[in-house]
């Protein structure tokens, strides 16, 4: 019987937050870095709401319930790419979101005023600060933290580095 599992993969957790523009840029990276190693490299979204933003702690758990009915990176780059509109109009913009993506807009709804999902965005900031992270976006994997925060010049260079390393260890 031959074994035809896949390798582990390398897991790269992305500490972001969606009102963050930083965030919406490092999205070409992330988009390369699928692009480039596919199962291989599992991105994680990790949520990481700055309080300086004020519907950041909304829309992550707005991405938790997007999550939970299938569509969590859709709706996440959705939301990242209108995080001026987020900054003005807050948790209807999440909603509206989730209606044109033909999310249940009304669960979406709903879960914001329960805050159904208020525990894993606690537990992810609290693990955050617990590791060191300031800002967003900020990169873990392996055992290396890159904030990209101030710059995300030659980031996606070092994950690969990184990656690839990694990926050789594992044979």
């Amino acid at each position: 019987m031959s074994d035809s599992t896949p390798a582990t993969p390398v897991v790269l957790d992305v500490w972001c937050e969606l009102q963050c523009p930083d965030c919406h840029q490092a999205l070409t990276d992330v988009h390369a870095l699928r692009a480039k190693y596919g199962d291989r490299l599992d991105v994680r979204l990790r949520h990481f709401p700055l309080e300086k933003h004020k519907h950041a702690y909304a829309a992550a758990q707005a991405a938790e319930e997007a999550a939970a009915q299938g569509q969590d990176w859709p709706y996440i780059e959705a939301v990242l790419a209108r995080t001026a509109d987020l900054a003005r109009t807050g948790e209807p913009l999440l909603v509206e979101v989730a209606r044109e993506l033909g999310l249940d807009a009304e669960e979406m709804d709903t879960a914001l005023i329960d805050g159904r999902h208020m525990l894993i965005v606690d537990a992810d900031q609290a693990e955050g600060k617990a590791i060191g992270v300031t800002g967003t976006p900020t990169y873990v994997i392996g055992d290396e933290r890159l904030d990209g925060g101030k710059s995300q010049d030659g980031l996606r260079e070092r994950i690969e580095e990184i990656t690839d390393r990694l990926l050789a260890e594992r044979g």
